[in-house]
């Protein structure tokens, strides 16, 4: 009666977790990260096929989190830690009484900057899809941070005045991004894919538009 899926990323093994650590240290080959996150993925799909779920995902292993991951795919980014940014952030207050709430290390969160012209360096969720597909034969769904997220998140205004004058113009390019990988993973094949935009709750919630999130 229900199509089920799943959210869409999984929670990391100590292993994965070791890597990507050490992959973001620079002490791990990509290919050699490939490779412990190829078989996370490949348990991954066998744990929802035999669950029976009808459309699947890869879990996003190879993720440092949902949105970190285009600075490796985006070019005019740049991933810095909230303790980076604290001194450069308009609303200083604010976003200090963010942190209090998120109840977590400023240093342990990290987010995709724009300090440049923004364009796809490689694709952001195409070659995950290639590799999941060819390990199943039920429909795939992959994930991808939506616009609204990006452009609230990433837009600070000492690094990315010099690129863009405001939000509005950055999001053209980032809608632009997405747009040219929702085709690709259309012409791939792929029939689901899904933005997450977790900010909008916040709207939804608290109606409070203009204060900078960090998801």
């Amino acid at each position: 009666m229900f199509t089920t899926t799943q959210v869409g990323s999984w929670p990391r093994s100590k292993t994965m977790l070791r890597a990507l650590r050490d992959r973001r240290l620079g002490q791990m080959t990509r290919p050699e990260f490939d490779l412990v996150a190829d078989e996370e993925v490949r348990r991954t799909v066998r744990i929802q096929e035999e669950a029976g779920l009808d459309l699947l995902v890869d879990g996003e292993h190879r993720r440092d989190n949902f949105y970190s991951f285009i600075t490796e795919k985006v070019a005019g980014t740049k991933l810095m830690s909230l303790a980076e940014m604290l001194d450069e952030v308009e609303d200083k207050s604010g976003f200090e009484e963010m942190l209090t709430t998120l109840d977590v290390p400023a240093s342990a969160i990290r987010n995709p900057t724009c300090v440049g012209r923004l364009s796809r360096r490689e694709p952001l969720a195409l070659d995950d899809f290639h590799f999941v597909k060819s390990l199943t034969d039920k429909p795939v769904k992959m994930t991808l941070p939506g616009p609204y997220l990006l452009s609230r998140s990433m837009y600070v205004t000492s690094y990315t005045k010099k690129a863009y004058r405001n939000h509005k113009s950055m999001a053209d390019d980032v809608v632009r991004i997405l747009r040219e990988e929702l085709i690709d993973l259309a012409e791939a094949g792929c029939e689901f894919v899904q933005f997450d935009e977790p900010v909008l709750t916040e709207i939804v919630m608290s109606q409070e538009c203009g204060r900078r999130t960090f998801m």
